[in-house]
């Protein structure tokens, strides 16, 4: 299954043209260590060559002719030999695929299309990271109300937040990375990974050729806990992505729209209310990390296979990996595109602000009330007191509300302050003086 979304190019690795594009490398490589070996006469490896260069030349003739094969032999990579054979017409064919098995041709193949789909990844990270490091520094002193529970907590900057998002997607990055080293195993060993009729030499030299490296040992196949941390990263990256697709999609909440994800000219909203502007994407991108979480599930699933190999995996990752490639492929797209899109609104940041009537500085009264002396608990109270007085009036009803006015009423807070100390502290200025620093510590 190859998904219509995502980049051509990545779509392009998970086609049968190019899995038989790298079947027939691996085949011809293994051939050519042979015929250094002396094992395969020269003069039939070129035969080899030429028969195999046919093909290269027509892949979508040989996917044809494959699928024409495989409806009798039922067997997939049988029925690639035997089109290899017919297009040699020779007897030199009879060396094509000599002391292999078909896992040896099927799971080296798949390491180099992971290889090749991380590689893709690898540059949508580093592409979307740049969107999200243009909105940090944008809004590198942006304030708006941080939230804990759902509820105002202190202030934060809005840069914070994206520099928060761009340091996650550094730990992505170098998660993807570390994948790519672990999944470029491919292996030659041979029915049961003994190399009993094929010498490590070829195994050696064909990985080397395709940029893999051997399996230290294998069975049959290469065990798949490899295949399981390469679905693993993969999840884990979605999860990172729905984790700030939630993140925008309460932000763009009517009563809070602090951001909202581009809304294109001509764009509907809702079939039933023309009034709508919904976070469309961000919960589309909710979803596919749902999709790639379970095909993770799927991977781990399949690290158990009877003894030195069973097929149960086989038909699983058809379906797995380039579904999940192509996926997050496609999600990293849709995330740069709302990154460099995205409508942040300052001024509602500042209403949301004030909101909570200046109760975010509670902490801050908090411990300079304990610097002068008093006990935590003595302080909490007072500063609770003052808060919850300050609601009251808010729920009266009345306009006046305000908790920098409620502290210095209180005498029993007012009389540990000098005139101006608690203006002072309860000031945005406060809690921005070290923005600076942590953005420095993501290297923004």
């Amino acid at each position: 299954m190859i998904p219509r979304y995502s980049r051509p190019e990545m779509r392009a690795i998970w086609t049968d043209e190019n899995k038989l594009r790298i079947w027939l490398q691996i085949e011809l490589l293994a051939s050519e260590a042979l015929a250094k070996s002396k094992i395969v006469p020269r003069a039939d490896f070129e035969r080899l060559k030429k028969g195999a260069d046919l093909w290269l030349g027509d892949l979508p003739g040989l996917v044809a002719r494959q699928k024409e094969l495989e409806k009798t032999l039922n067997h997939d990579v049988i029925a690639f030999t035997t089109a290899v054979a017919e297009k040699v017409n020779h007897r030199a064919s009879r060396w094509f695929h000599f002391g292999l098995t078909s896992s040896d041709i099927g799971d080296t193949c798949i390491a180099v299309q992971l290889v090749q789909s991380a590689d893709i990844l690898i540059e949508d990270l580093k592409t979307a990271r740049k969107s999200i490091a243009k909105q940090a520094r944008k809004h590198r002193l942006t304030p708006c109300i941080g939230r804990s529970h759902g509820i105002h907590g202190e202030p934060t900057t809005f840069g914070l937040k994206m520099a928060l998002m761009y340091d996650e997607f550094g730990r992505a990055l170098q998660r993807m990375e570390t994948a790519r080293r672990s999944v470029a195993v491919g292996k030659l060993s041979g029915a049961v990974g003994t190399n009993a009729h094929l010498s490590p030499k070829v195994e050696a030299h064909v990985c080397k050729q395709l940029g893999l490296r051997p399996a230290p040992l294998a069975t049959q196949v290469v065990q798949r806990d490899i295949h399981a941390e390469f679905m693993s990263t993969l999840a884990l990256i979605a999860a990172n992505i729905e984790r700030w697709a939630v993140e925008f999609r309460h932000l763009q909440r009517t009563e809070v729209l602090e951001a909202e994800e581009p809304f294109t000219k001509g764009q509907k909203g809702s079939s039933a209310m023309p009034h709508k502007r919904n976070p469309i994407t961000w919960e589309r991108l909710t979803g596919l990390a749902r999709v790639i979480r379970g095909n993770a599930l799927a991977a781990l699933e399949n690290v158990a296979l009877w003894h030195e190999r069973d097929i149960s995996h086989s038909s699983v990752e058809r379906i797995i990996f380039p579904d999940s490639c192509t996926l997050l492929d496609y999600m990293f797209h849709l995330l740069t595109r709302l990154m460099d899109g995205l409508a942040v609104y300052p001024a509602n940041m500042k209403k949301n602000l004030g909101l909570s009537l200046g109760m975010w500085n509670s902490q801050t009264v908090l411990l300079a009330l304990i610097r002068k002396g008093l006990t935590r608990e003595e302080a909490y109270k007072l500063v609770q007191d003052g808060a919850m007085a300050t609601w009251a009036v808010k729920h009266a009803g009345r306009d006046d509300a305000d908790f920098l006015e409620q502290l210095k009423s209180d005498p029993r807070v007012a009389k540990h302050f000098k005139a101006g100390e608690l203006e002072k502290l309860c000031s945005l200025d406060f809690h921005m003086k070290e923005v600076g620093y942590r953005f420095k510590q993501v290297g923004l």
